[in-house]
């Protein structure tokens, strides 16, 4: 205990209290800056991925801890630029979803006043085009460039917002307007707005989107003026998609499942590369459905793929009947043309196939021309250059033009409902080159069995000869005349032993 009392009542040397005090003020400031970093990149900052990383590669969180911006590893050689919701890892915005950069440590994401993925090879990968002074994550998982004012410390401008440029994915709070578009991963479907419409197209042809699924405002509690504005769109936090042209009150609510409950998690609406448009809330452990446009799956754009037939209950098969339908796919996809009557690639390689009891699906948003029979519809067909097929209601007249490449269509029990469809003879190809296959492999087979039998047959000619030698070798004292006796030269014995030197 005495001992003890002197060390502490000792006087300590200057130099020693020196060292104690700079040690507890780095102390105290040293996780001050390190927030500071996390959570603000200012100009001049510059990464490269870590080629030890597996993942995700932060460079920025958001105050809450819910969300980090930063390097994503895409099918271990690719880099994408993401905002990652941290509590499952999913991402909620990528910079530039249709090209990924590669994860080289030559890749490299700065800040100077843009944010910028630059690559060697390509030098300005992407580019937001901005002058700004800091870029910060917010808690609602919105990335922002913002730029001083001369007001005051706090005052600040928004030059750019990840909220602006959505992919996939919209998050609660955000406003979806006329001038974004929803993209699927896949890039095949697309979300837009119309005048007071929420419409869901399919890019089935390189120059025309056909819409597939839309929902109309009911306006049960405000209206839509024309010449007022464009309608907007808004996840609301307590379960519901709010339509809305001006001010607070919505022209339409699509209600989730979770509609009007309190939610603690974050709540996000998807278009997923299946078309459909689906709502999903974290409950602190996983992702639930909340919400999905379409609910049958016979509905979809196309889910059983080209060529394909879906009937309700039955699932999915081929307008071929004699085509198998595997691995998603039917054997009708092949390369299509705008022009299928000049084509050269297409000319006299189209074949007719009618089909009774099909329907076009969402026929209720494709147009249609009213003929007076069934060959009337498909001749129509047949002189348009653009059409792939035609669908006749013999009950109404209707004729639906199919003038993009032939989808799935929807099966149904009434035989008055008849499709025409134009088939590339590619899409056969499978089938002949399964016959083909089989085709060799049979004559393969039989020019092996008849090598076999004509050597099986020499074999034995020559033993036979081999023991009439031998007799005659044994009554002649070992001396025969021919081209076996070669086999005991000196030629021979050489090459023996070479090869027995070389074992």
């Amino acid at each position: 205990m005495e001992r003890l009392l002197t060390l502490v009542t000792r006087p300590l040397s200057t130099k020693f209290l020196s060292i104690l005090i700079i040690s507890f003020l780095y102390t105290l400031t040293w996780p001050c800056m390190d927030a500071a970093a996390t959570q603000e990149l200012l100009e001049g900052f510059e990464a490269t991925p870590n080629p030890s990383i597996s993942s995700f590669q932060p460079l920025l969180d958001d105050s809450s801890g819910k969300f980090s911006f930063g390097f994503l590893r895409v099918n271990s050689t690719r880099l994408a630029l993401v905002v990652l919701h941290v509590p499952s890892s999913e991402p909620l915005w990528v910079a530039n979803a249709t090209a990924l950069a590669r994860w080289s440590d030559h890749t490299k994401v700065l800040f100077n006043g843009s944010l910028v993925i630059s690559d060697p090879l390509t030098r300005v990968f992407w580019s937001t085009e901005t002058l700004g002074d800091k870029l910060v994550l917010l808690n609602n998982s919105n990335l922002q460039i913002q730029k001083s004012l001369d007001h005051g410390i706090n005052d600040s401008t928004v030059l750019w917002q990840s909220f602006d440029f959505p992919k996939d994915t919209l998050v609660e709070t955000q406003n979806f307007t006329a001038t974004m578009s929803l993209i699927s991963s896949n890039g095949l479907y697309s979300m837009r707005l119309g005048s007071d419409f929420i419409g869901l197209y399919a890019k089935f042809d390189s120059n025309f989107d056909q819409i597939y699924w839309k929902h109309k405002a009911l306006q049960a509690k405000a209206q839509i003026i024309e010449g007022n504005g464009p309608i907007h769109i808004r996840v609301e936090p307590d379960g519901w998609l709010g339509m809305y042209q001006n001010g607070t009150t919505p022209v339409d609510i699509e209600s989730f499942n979770s509609f009007q409950r309190q939610l603690d998690g974050l709540l996000m609406v998807r278009l997923e590369s299946d078309g459909n448009l689906k709502a999903y809330y974290w409950t602190g452990s996983s992702w639930v459905l909340d919400y999905q446009a379409i609910r049958e799956t016979c509905e979809l754009p196309r889910p059983c793929g080209s060529y394909g037939l879906c009937t309700p209950g039955s699932g999915c098969s081929c307008l071929d009947n004699n085509t198998e339908f595997s691995s998603g796919e039917c054997s009708g996809s092949g390369s299509y043309f705008n022009d299928l009557c000049t084509d050269p690639n297409t000319q006299n390689d189209i074949k007719v196939l009618r089909r009774e009891g099909v329907e076009v699906p969402f026929k209720e948003l494709m147009s249609y021309e009213a003929t007076s029979s069934l060959e009337e519809c498909e001749d129509s067909c047949e002189r348009n250059c653009s059409c792939y097929g035609a669908v006749y209601n013999n009950a109404s007249g209707f004729c639906y033009i199919l003038d993009y490449p032939i989808q799935t269509l929807l099966g149904v029990g009434d035989d008055s409902k008849v499709g025409y469809f134009k088939m590339m003879e590619e899409a056969r190809k499978k089938k002949v080159d399964a016959g083909l296959r089989v085709g060799i492999g049979l004559l393969g087979g039989a020019i092996a069995c008849l090598i076999g039998a004509v050597g099986f047959g020499g074999y034995k000619i020559w033993r036979s000869r081999r023991g009439v030698n031998r007799m005659l070798e044994e009554e002649a004292g070992g001396v025969i005349s021919g081209p076996y006796k070669d086999l005991g030269s000196a030629s021979f014995r050489s090459i023996e032993m070479c090869s027995g030197s070389s074992r």
